[in-house]
Formats: structure tokens, sequence, C-alpha cells
């Protein structure tokens, strides 16, 4: 009995070690393992990295065709100037002697602005004129006494001859003395007066600036590649950056000559008076040259070019297909599709650098 009593006893305490329980934090790190690699999982699969069968998934952004009213401006840098802005000088040289008006004064054509000193002519004009009275007397006589049949035919025209031709000469040195003269030769406004008293003046080069404020243009030039895109009436947008306003006008002169050397030629816009204006204000020109409504447009960036010609990607489904296309006039980073595209294709607008036709897509 006491054998069968010490056999048990070893094998209860064999058992009772064979029981024991697993070690719990072990067991909660190698669950911690596994989340994470089922979340890592997870999170590559939600972000099309890749799909069940392994092809690579490029993530995209569309933009859904839809017609627009579009139009297409060329925009250039320019200046505000006077359509009569021009510098009144003295037609002969010599000393300014007196100067009548000053500057912002209101000046009517004709009107005198300066004169020089021009004595010399004024003393052959005075020792003239005492002259041209005697023959013109004497004429008179002659013509008395001709009537009285006294005197020959010879004697009455070749007094009158006589004083005619003095009465030219005094005329002529008149006409002289006026070439000392600085005159307006338009109404305006005295915007500068670059004489002086005391100083000379010289033909064209210094004089004083008038300006026809009720005649004013914004003047620009534009490159040679635009000939024929810009004409006379399309429709302008002045923007006055200085004053925060624009003016809406229509273009009213394009110059058919290109310069030579700028490789560029002259548009105009001739304004009406306007208080706010002045000569040389900058300002922005944009000339819309081209107008269509219902018109399907993308950005510049999504148009590809290849050796069979110009193409975009569309989203077809969870695919990438290339689409040919025909393109018109572009403006402000836009271009319109003539030809290729339909409304409510989806064109892809992001991650088209990364894509081929057929490739597996994923749209954002």
């Amino acid at each position: 009995m006491k054998r069968i009593i010490y056999l048990i006893v070893p094998a209860l305490i064999l058992a009772s070690c064979g029981n024991k329980p697993k070690d719990k934090s072990a067991e909660l790190a190698d669950l911690k393992k596994q989340r994470s690699e089922i979340d890592a999982k997870i999170k590559t699969l939600d972000a099309g990295k890749s799909d069940t069968s392994g092809v690579k998934v490029i993530p995209v952004s569309v933009q859904v065709m839809a017609p627009v009213d579009f139009n297409a401006y060329v925009e250039v840098q320019s200046q505000i100037a006077g359509d009569e802005n021009i510098q009144a000088t003295s037609q002969a040289p010599g000393t300014v002697k007196s100067i009548s008006v000053q500057t912002g004064q209101r000046v009517s054509k004709g009107q005198v602005l300066a004169v020089l000193d021009a004595s010399t002519v004024e003393r052959q004009i005075e020792a003239a004129e005492p002259q041209l009275i005697l023959l013109k007397s004497l004429y008179e006589k002659q013509q008395v006494l001709w009537k009285q049949n006294i005197g020959t035919e010879v004697q009455l025209m070749s007094a009158k001859a006589n004083y005619e031709a003095n009465e030219k000469q005094i005329a002529a040195l008149k006409s002289q003395r006026d070439l000392y003269r600085v005159v307006a030769p338009i109404s305006g406004t005295v915007d500068a007066v670059n004489l002086k008293v005391g100083e000379m003046a010289s033909p064209g080069q210094n004089g004083i600036r008038i300006v026809n404020y009720d005649k004013l243009k914004a003047e620009a030039n534009l490159g040679e590649n635009y000939l024929g895109k810009v004409k006379q009436g399309d429709h302008v947008l002045l923007l006055l950056p200085d004053l925060n306003d624009s003016i809406k006008t229509t273009l009213s002169y394009v110059s058919q000559a290109v310069d030579p050397v700028s490789r560029a030629f002259t548009v105009q816009v001739r304004l009406n008076g306007n208080n706010k204006l002045h000569p040389n204000m900058a300002c922005i020109m944009r000339i819309s040259n081209y107008e269509s409504a219902h018109a399907l447009i993308v950005p510049v960036s999504v148009i590809q070019k290849t050796s069979q010609g110009t193409m975009v990607y569309i989203a077809d489904g969870n695919v990438a297909k290339s689409v040919p296309v025909t393109t018109g006039r572009n403006s402000n980073g836009m271009v319109e599709i003539l030809a290729g595209l339909k409304p409510g294709d989806k064109v892809i607008t992001a991650g088209n650098a990364d894509i081929d036709n057929g490739q597996q897509i994923s749209i954002q």
C-alpha cells in the first residue's frame, strides 16, 4: 500500500508542473506585432500603392470637361501719352528776350509764348519802312498824273514796281523776325518751360512743351509674332494700378510696319479727356483678340506633344487613356480644345507626367 502512494505523489507533482500558464507579456507583444503588420498592409492597399495582382496604380486628379465662355487676350505694359504733345521752339537761334507763359497755363494755337532777340532784323525793318512810305506816295502821285494824261505809262509802271518790291521786302523781313518767336502750334496746357531769359535757344532743342489733355492715348509695342493676331477695333481693358481703376475701350490703331531694331510694332488706344490720366502714366493694356462661347478648355500643362501629334490623358474608368486633340488659342495658362474631347470627359490634370496609355490609375 505504501508503495502505491509513493508512485502517485511523484505523478501529481509532474502533472502540476506541466500545466503551468504561459507568460502574458510575451503573448501581448506577439499580438501587437501581428496587428502592426496587418495595419501596414491595410494602409498600403488603401493608398493604392498596389492591388492584389501586384499592378502599380498611379493616383491622379481630373478635370471634368464642361463648355465655358473663353476669352483670349494679349497683355502688355504701356503708358499714357498726349495725342498732341508738342515742344514749341523758335525757328532761328537767338537769346531769349522774354517769356510770356508759365507751367499749367492754358494757351491757344498761334499764341506767342516767348520772344528771342531779333534786333538786327528789327533795325532792317525800321530802315525800310520810311522808304516804303515814300515809294507809296510817289506811286499814288503818279497815278493822279496818269489820270490827267500827264507823264508816261513807263513812269507809272516804274513807280508801282518800286513800291511793291519794297513792300515785299518788308514783308519778308517781318517773316524773318517771326522766326525768333516761340509760337504755340496747338491749343493746350503748358506742361514745361525749358527756356530762361538771357540764355541761348536753338531750333528743335530747348523750348516750351504743350500738351492737349483733351486728346490722350495709351501706346504700347507688341512683338512681331503678334502681327495678324490683333486688329483695330479689338476690345481693350486698360488697367491703371496706381489709381486702382480700369478703362474699357477699343484698339484705335495698329501699325503695319515692324521696327527693324526692336522687331516690334505699335498699337494705340485714343482716350477722351480724363482728369485722372496724365502723360507718361504707366498702365497695362489687355487686348481681347479672341472670343469663343461654349469652349472646352484645359490647362496648358496637360498638353503633351508626341511624334504622332498633340494629346492629353483622360480617365477611362480606372485606366489612363491617351486622346489626340487639336488645340486653338491659349490665354492665361488655359488652351482651347477644338477637337478630340467632349463634355463629360475626365482630363487628367495631376499625375499625368508618371502615366502611360493603359496605366492603372486611382482618382483622388
